[in-house]
């Protein structure tokens, strides 16, 4: 839903996404909000996060399919658009996600009358039953040669162990494979402010009953990832964030916290 309110509300948009807001279909859509000055600011923030955060996966995407990457792995798809305006020619889109998500996506697209293309391919995984490499093999995923990941919104909520299965799945694909994702920061790397926010979210989300499960320091993750194999680390916080894709706006869209940070690992 964010990502269809900024394409509305915030001008210039830092994700240009023609499909956010029809996927989400008509009645949806009308009650996304018409003007950003009643927002507070921390959800401004958000929304400029999670703008950010999908941006910086399809430009990194696009210097891997530029380096001869033929396959892009999004993990928790949702409701991303990318696959049904891919602008690279013989890039396959796998979309990995539970088997209820992908039909109630299917359903949204035949709806909004979104096509979808050959190169777009849905890998429907229930994680409690099956591994992520068995449904992308079975799904026609080429395993002897390289691919980039995105992984959205995800990994906060995993389990340590599921988090560096996946890492070391991706690390063991021939090079150079790729991820990017984003992690929430440990409460010990926060400033007093920061605390308070993270404790205030947490709650709502578990709440919600999906509670938060996984958060890191910097330092810490980059450790992890060299040590499962990735010899390439670009970490972005807040002001790496703002003064790569939010530099200048006459609007003053900014990411507000170090809760969570952006990452690209290459091996």
């Amino acid at each position: 839903m964010r990502r269809a309110a900024h394409q509305i509300l915030d001008r210039p948009l830092i994700l240009d996404d023609p499909l956010a807001i029809r996927i989400i279909g008509k009645e949806e859509a009308a009650g996304l909000p018409q003007d950003s000055n009643s927002e507070d600011a921390a959800a401004r923030g958000m929304r400029a996060f999670m703008a950010v955060r999908s941006r910086f996966a399809e430009d990194e995407l696009a210097k891997a399919v530029a380096s001869g990457i033929k396959q892009y792995v999004v993990l928790g798809a949702g409701l991303d658009t990318f696959a049904y305006r891919n602008p690279h020619a013989g890039l396959r889109v796998f979309e990995v996600d539970h088997p209820a998500t992908q039909q109630w996506k299917r359903e949204l697209l035949q709806s909004a009358g979104i096509e979808i293309p050959g190169e777009a391919v849905f890998v429907p995984v229930d994680f409690e039953r099956e591994i992520l490499s068995t449904g992308l093999e079975r799904s026609g995923f080429r395993a002897d040669h390289p691919a980039f990941f995105s992984w959205l919104g995800v990994v906060p909520y995993l389990s340590e162990r599921a988090f560096e299965d996946t890492l070391n799945f991706i690390a063991a694909l021939p090079k150079p494979s790729g991820v990017v994702f984003d992690y929430g920061v440990a409460r010990s790397a926060l400033n007093l402010k920061e605390r308070i926010m993270l404790d205030a979210l947490a709650a709502r989300v578990a709440a919600a009953g999906e509670p938060f499960r996984l958060f890191f320091e910097p330092e810490q993750l980059a450790a992890k990832l060299r040590e499962v194999g990735f010899s390439h680390i670009e970490d972005l916080g807040a002001d790496e964030i703002n003064r790569r894709y939010l530099s200048g706006r006459a609007d003053g869209l900014q990411v507000k916290s170090n809760l969570g940070r952006l990452l690209y690992a290459r091996t």
